[in-house]
């Protein structure tokens, strides 16, 4: 069984997790959480370094206890220290913490006093009211607790875009090397490039069907058979519990299969609609011309190749991203489908972090690995100083940071260090640095890191009085949700993207894979708008950098073409955008 990086963070999250409810050492416990999140980061399988032999002592913050931990979950699929740490205590009690607003404290309150260890449990005594007398509780923060179980809720059986990546292309290599696979594909909500998925499908051509049926249900993540067929099996893989559907075609029909099996149920019903009105028939095996009055067989006239059904229905071809009845089928009608923005488009990323602050690396490597990727420009944006617990900067560590990048830049070859920062909205809209400051700059993206909880209308007002700043560029992480972990703050887009189109501001697409923050609608309505994006990664580490992909999925989504975006300008053009009039 392989284990992936996601289950082997999850199990130093949930150590973590039980290390602070105990009450232990907040550095051991934020030992646990960094290595979580540079195994979540690395750009290979962390499983496949302890095969090599690879020293995972080099990894930032892995010591040689915590690689040794690494190589117990690889080689066994478990942590004897986490098995002992959940037997000291209640079974349940760490599911708490999925709430936001309760810390390990107020998980430790509620166990004591009420003896809660479940979400269940909570739920009844939230419901019940018994929550709000408890000592640093209150009636806002039981109806914050309700709030947040409805989320939690509704994010179960979900999983991440990334996550489902993860697990999904090597079982996909699987398939493809299964003797007699023509061809293989994930289609679905994935191919589609949703934030979250529920569960996968793969469809592959393949005249054998009964050989690739058997062995995809001897992959060896398989946990549970659902079903066994000819043409279609489905399993359950261990330990995610992800469903994964294997559908097999002849390749005469794949092209059909793929089009039925990607579109979501409103875009293939305008299909099936517009076939029928041109006396077809359309589904997963093909086009087809319907027998004449006087009988007759259907005659099969397209399905090979995707682009063949859209034809026969007279349609361009539409994007797998823009397949959810949201005017592309309109569009494509009348030849006004967009030229979506692609990885190749983008020249640079805009948000980017080093160890000076809360990033894994060096300014040097962060530029290196930035370079590898293509790209002509990076910006570094540092925390500022409001961000205590990443070491943010003040005005003076700024100056420091911007000698240093001059000195850097004139060494470098081939592309541009831009000085930056990721400066605070803090709550009356004022950012948390100097304009002396700012004006030094090439780019500022500015972001909220506390408040959430405002009111629509003060939250709203927050923003637009922070556009206010005549150095105020880019408004990063535009609603600050984290996907299944917190949900977005109030605030009035509609506003914000007025204000940003009247001050000359951007928005950011932040490409990190649990934020995703524009959302695709909040994409699309930037477009309409008229208000230029940045698709950035919010990289603390090389490995991040990779995340921009999520982030072009999503810009797709939303309909955003390559002229959109900041940053598939060159660095003239770019700081000719950002600069304010």
């Amino acid at each position: 069984m392989t284990v992936h990086n996601s289950e082997i963070a999850g199990i130093f999250d949930k150590t973590a997790d039980l290390l602070e409810i105990k009450g232990e050492n907040v550095f051991r416990v934020m030992a646990y959480r960094n290595a979580g999140r540079t195994i979540l980061g690395l750009a290979k399988n962390a499983a496949d370094m302890v095969g090599r032999g690879e020293d995972l002592t080099e990894l930032p913050g892995i010591g040689k206890d915590l690689a040794a931990k690494i190589e117990e979950i690889v080689k066994t699929g478990r942590l004897s220290f986490l098995e002992k740490l959940a037997k000291q205590m209640p079974e349940g009690l760490s599911s708490l913490l999925k709430i936001q607003g309760l810390g390990a404290r107020r998980v430790k309150t509620l166990y004591e006093k009420l003896k809660i260890k479940s979400i269940d449990e909570l739920k009844r005594a939230a419901e019940k009211s018994k929550i709000r007398n408890l000592p640093g509780f209150g009636e806002k923060i039981e109806g914050n607790i309700l709030r947040e179980i409805g989320r939690v809720k509704n994010s179960e059986g979900n999983f991440r875009v990334s996550d489902a990546e993860e697990i999904g292309l090597p079982l996909l290599e699987y398939i493809r090397k299964i003797e007699g696979v023509k061809k293989a594909i994930i289609a679905g909500s994935f191919r589609r490039a949703k934030e979250t998925v529920r569960d996968l499908d793969i469809l592959a051509a393949c005249e054998d069907s009964s050989k690739a049926m058997d062995s995809f249900i001897k992959y060896e993540d398989v946990d549970k058979v659902l079903s066994h067929g000819k043409t279609r099996s489905a399993v359950i893989l261990r330990p995610s519990g992800l469903q994964v559907d294997l559908r097999v075609v002849p390749e005469e029909s794949y092209g059909a299969a793929l089009c039925y099996f990607t579109g979501s149920k409103a875009h293939n019903i305008v299909l099936r609609k517009i076939a029928i009105e041109k006396g077809l028939k359309l589904n997963e095996y093909g086009v087809f011309q319907a027998a004449g009055r006087r009988g007759g067989k259907e005659k099969w006239i397209a399905g090979r190749a995707e682009e063949d059904v859209y034809k026969q229905l007279g349609l361009l071809y539409i994007e797998p991203e823009l397949r959810e009845d949201r005017g592309e089928i309109e569009a494509s009608l009348k030849g006004r489908l967009p030229r979506l923005v692609t990885l190749e488009d983008i020249r640079g990323d805009l948000h980017v972090h080093t160890d000076l602050t809360d990033g894994q690396h060096t300014l040097e490597e962060m530029v290196d690995a930035a370079k590898e990727c293509g790209y002509k420009y990076v910006g570094i944006t540092e925390h500022s100083k409001r961000v205590t617990i990443a070491h943010g900067l003040d005005a003076k560590a700024m100056f420091r940071r911007i000698k240093e990048i001059d000195r850097l830049n004139k060494k470098l070859k081939g592309v541009v260090v831009l000085k930056s920062i990721e400066v605070d909205i803090l709550e009356d809209g004022s950012l948390d640095m100097e304009d002396e400051a700012l004006k030094e700059l090439d780019v500022t993206v500015c972001a909220i890191h506390s408040k959430f909880n405002l009111s629509l209308k003060k939250q709203t007002e927050r923003v637009s009085r922070a556009m206010d700043n005549p150095y105020f560029n880019i408004l990063a992480h535009p609603t600050g949700r984290l996907i299944h972990e917190r949900d977005p703050y109030e605030v009035d887009m509609e506003a914000v993207m007025k204000a940003a189109k009247e001050r000359g501001c951007i928005m950011e697409l932040n490409a990190h894979p649990y934020r995703l923050d524009l959302n695709d609608a909040h994409c699309k309505l930037a477009k309409e708008t008229g208000v230029k994006v940045v698709i950035s990664t919010d990289a603390h580490s090389i490995a991040d950098l990779g995340y921009m992909r999520f982030g072009i999925f999503q810009a797709r989504r939303g309909w955003i073409e390559p002229e959109d975006a900041i940053n598939t300008r060159s660095v003239e053009g770019l700081k000719k955008i950002v600069k304010r009039k």
